[in-house]
C-alpha cells in the first residue's frame, strides 16, 4: 500500500558524512521496494544530480543496499474537462494539456474525457505522437454523460492495472465539479485503493468563495494527496501545469533491497551530500 510521509526532517548522526534524512513511512512488502523523493538543497531548489551511491537507506534502523536510482518515470493519466458547459474553455484546456504532455518526460501518458468513464481516449501503451494525435482530435463531450467522478475512477483503474509502484491522474478543469456524486457508490474508495495521487488544475471564478467539500475535484486531489491548484482564468493553465510538470521532474526513484525474512519497520533516505535533505514522497 502506498504510505504518505510525515513531515518530519530528521538527522543522522554517528556517519562520517552527515546524511539528511526523512522518514518514508512504513513498508510492508518483501523483496525490493521503492521510495519516491526529491533532493533539494538548503535553498530549497531541487537537486538532481544525485547517483545512487549517494542514497542512504534504512528500514527499521537497519541499513539497506540501494538497487537503482532514475528519475520517476510512472505513468500518468491526463484527464480533460469537456463537459459542454464549457465548450468556450475547451481549446485552452486543450492546448495546455498539449504543453504539459510534451514536457513530462519519456512517461506512459493515458489520456480521459471528463465525460466519459468508459475507455481511455489514448493508452498507456499508446507512442507520445498518437496521443498528441488524439489530443488534437477531441471534441466537447455529450449532453448525457456519466458523472465526472467514473473518469476519474477509470483513471486511477488504467494506471492500477499498469502495476507501477506509483502513479498520478493529472486533471485539467474549467470549473468546478459538484460533489453530491460522493455520497454514491465506492467510486472515491476505487481512487483512493489505487494508490494515483490526483492533481488538478481547476479555473475558479475571480471572488468565488466555494467550499472545498462542496468541489469534487477539491475532496479528490485533497484525499488521494494529491495537490490541488486553482487559478483564475484559462490563460493561467499553461503557467499552473508547467510548475506541476517541474515537480514532477525532479521525482527520483530509489530502489532498495530487503533480505529475506528481514522485519519491516520504518524506512528513511538520506543524502551523502553536505546541505542536501530528503524530501520523502511515499514508499512502495
Amino acid at each position: 500500500m502506498h504510505r504518505l510521509v510525515r513531515s518530519v526532517v530528521l538527522v543522522a548522526v554517528g556517519m562520517g558524512v552527515l546524511p539528511s534524512w526523512v522518514e518514508a513511512g512504513q513498508a510492508s512488502t518483501p523483496g525490493s521496494r521503492t521510495v519516491l523523493a526529491a533532493v533539494v538543497n538548503g535553498q530549497g531548489r531541487p537537486v538532481v544530480d544525485i547517483g545512487l551511491d549517494d542514497f542512504v537507506v534504512t528500514e527499521g534502523g537497519q541499513p539497506r543496499d540501494v538497487l537503482d536510482v532514475h528519475v520517476a518515470d510512472y505513468p500518468l493519466a491526463v484527464v480533460l474537462d469537456d463537459r459542454p458547459e464549457s465548450i468556450a474553455s475547451l481549446p485552452a484546456v486543450l492546448a495546455s494539456a498539449r504543453r504539459f504532455i510534451q514536457r513530462v518526460g519519456e512517461r506512459p501518458v493515458a489520456l480521459l474525457r471528463l465525460t466519459d468513464g468508459g475507455a481511455p481516449v489514448a493508452s498507456l501503451e499508446d507512442e507520445r505522437a498518437a496521443v498528441l494525435e488524439h489530443l488534437a482530435a477531441m471534441t466537447p463531450g455529450g449532453q448525457s454523460a456519466p458523472e465526472p467522478l467514473e473518469s476519474i475512477a477509470r483513471a486511477a483503474a488504467t494506471l492500477q492495472g499498469s502495476g507501477a509502484p506509483f502513479s498520478a491522474v493529472v486533471i485539467v478543469a474549467a470549473s468546478a465539479v459538484d460533489a453530491t456524486a460522493l455520497v454514491r457508490g465506492e467510486l472515491l474508495p476505487r481512487i483512493l485503493d489505487s494508490g494515483a495521487a490526483v492533481h488538478v488544475v481547476q479555473v475558479r471564478a475571480a471572488g468565488a468563495e466555494l467550499d472545498p467539500q462542496a468541489d469534487l475535484l477539491h475532496v479528490v486531489a485533497d484525499q488521494s494527496h494529491g495537490q490541488f491548484t486553482a487559478i483564475f482564468s484559462t490563460v493561467s493553465f499553461d503557467a499552473a501545469l508547467d510548475r506541476l510538470a517541474d515537480r514532477l521532474a525532479i521525482e527520483m526513484m530509489v530502489q532498495y533491497l530487503v533480505p529475506p525474512g528481514a522485519p519491516t519497520g520504518d524506512v528513511r533516505v538520506g543524502v551523502r551530500v553536505p546541505g542536501n535533505r530528503v524530501v520523502g514522497l511515499g514508499v512502495k
